[in-house]
């Protein structure tokens, strides 16, 4: 079903925008809440969409690489309001979470040398609570069986083997061919409900058409222009186009990117990171930090956008080609079992980020262990927001350093 010839009005595209910047700037907790807040706000609240077709575009995203909650919201806003209502979708929750991690990357050097150590150090321990919830919760749900946890620990022992951002590459199509191989008789959920957001089959090309075509030509480009914004853009875009698994998992990708050519140290990406936790929206508009922060961007303002569009638009273009392929591709047991296999290796991955360099960087002494710990159970027990946790983390670790 293809949005309706209406569907694009502006007004209804205005109705999308403010819906998503309310969302944009109440939506904490990471993608798993984020869809709890768009079934609330857009089944249970608005009706836009049935239960059972927000659990199929919640389902296909799930598969897709890229920002599984900011994908879903994207889709939501294609149905509302066609093309144009998925672009208001997406500013409208990307915008909050993007200005405030553009204004951190400023006001971080201001903060001066000591005050600035500290928030830093503590940041950096938030980190550690964080990826250690994320790596628990994904081992949780993507790999329940003896198969898929023995790709994960492999997927783990490879990267920590090899270090680098084309190991993880290869972590992932590991983890392919192993899932065609254990995974083909695992289960698969039935979804039989049609998705309410259609994209015709040849926008659904074009898409994937303009997906490969960034994915080789920038590359070139930014060989051809070394040192250029170029290779801040494809830096971004290839995170981007390889995370599977959610907004964790870009963690490591980001960071092969930016902190061995020395365009950000790894203190800063690991504050920047930590800073994102405690901010509502998309983890991903820590790319806007990233962006900013960079010692080859053409400046705060473009060097935050080109961190944006580079690792948002791999995600949006494979929905759209998604959105026109998947009624003929989702009952294929060869694509399902190669994305259960390379969801198990994103944890193995995500696994040696936090010992790699996530506790290295971060954890200097039992002190540090402690309140690391600490952070990690008003997470998982009390369940208590992420900007408290924040809070709570940075002022421990100044009371630590400053005892």
């Amino acid at each position: 079903m293809y949005p309706p010839a209406h569907a694009a009005s502006a007004g209804r595209s205005f109705e999308v925008l403010r819906a998503f910047l309310r969302l944009g700037v109440g939506s904490f907790g990471g993608p798993v809440a984020h869809l709890g807040y768009f079934r609330r706000e857009f089944v249970l609240r608005r009706a836009w969409l049935t239960e059972q077709a927000f659990a199929e575009l919640v389902a296909l995203c799930q598969l897709l690489p890229g920002p599984a909650s900011s994908q879903v919201g994207f889709a939501i806003g294609l149905t509302r309001a066609g093309y144009p209502g998925a672009l208001a979708a997406w500013l409208g929750f990307t915008a909050p979470s993007a200005l405030l991690m553009t204004a951190f990357a400023v006001a971080a050097p201001a903060l001066g040398a000591a005050p600035a150590a500290v928030v830093l150090h503590g940041l950096q321990l938030v980190a550690v609570a964080i990826v250690a919830q994320a790596v628990l919760g994904m081992a949780r749900a993507l790999c329940p069986d003896l198969a898929r946890a023995c790709i994960g620990v492999l997927g783990c022992l490879v990267a920590l083997a090899a270090g680098s951002g084309v190991a993880q590459a290869l972590v992932l199509l590991l983890g392919a061919l192993l899932g065609i191989w254990l995974c083909r008789d695992t289960p698969a959920e039935t979804i039989a409900a049609p998705l309410p957001c259609g994209v015709s089959r040849r926008a659904g090309a074009v898409a994937l058409g303009a997906f490969l075509l960034l994915l080789v030509g920038l590359p070139l480009l930014s060989r051809a222009w070394p040192g250029s914004a170029l290779a801040l853009l494809f830096a971004c875009y290839r995170s981007g186009a390889l995370v599977f698994g959610g907004g964790h998992v870009v963690l490591p990708l980001l960071r092969a990117g930016f902190v061995p050519p020395g365009w950000v140290s790894d203190a800063d990406f690991l504050a920047g990171y930590g800073a994102a936790q405690a901010l509502p929206g998309p983890l991903f508009s820590f790319a806007a930090y990233l962006g900013a922060r960079a010692s080859i961007a053409p400046g705060v303002v473009p060097g935050a956008l080109l961190g944006l569009c580079g690792i948002f638009v791999p995600g949006l273009l494979l929905l759209l080609a998604a959105l026109a392929f998947w009624p003929q591709l989702r009952g294929r047991w060869l694509a399902r079992s190669a994305l259960l296999g390379i969801n198990a290796a994103v944890v193995g991955l995500l696994a040696a980020a936090l010992y790699r360099p996530v506790w290295l960087s971060a954890v200097r002494s039992a002190g540090d262990a402690a309140i690391a710990a600490a952070g990690l159970a008003l997470l998982m027990l009390v369940r208590a927001p992420p900007w408290l946790v924040v809070l709570l983390t940075v002022c421990a670790a100044a009371l630590v350093r400053g005892g």
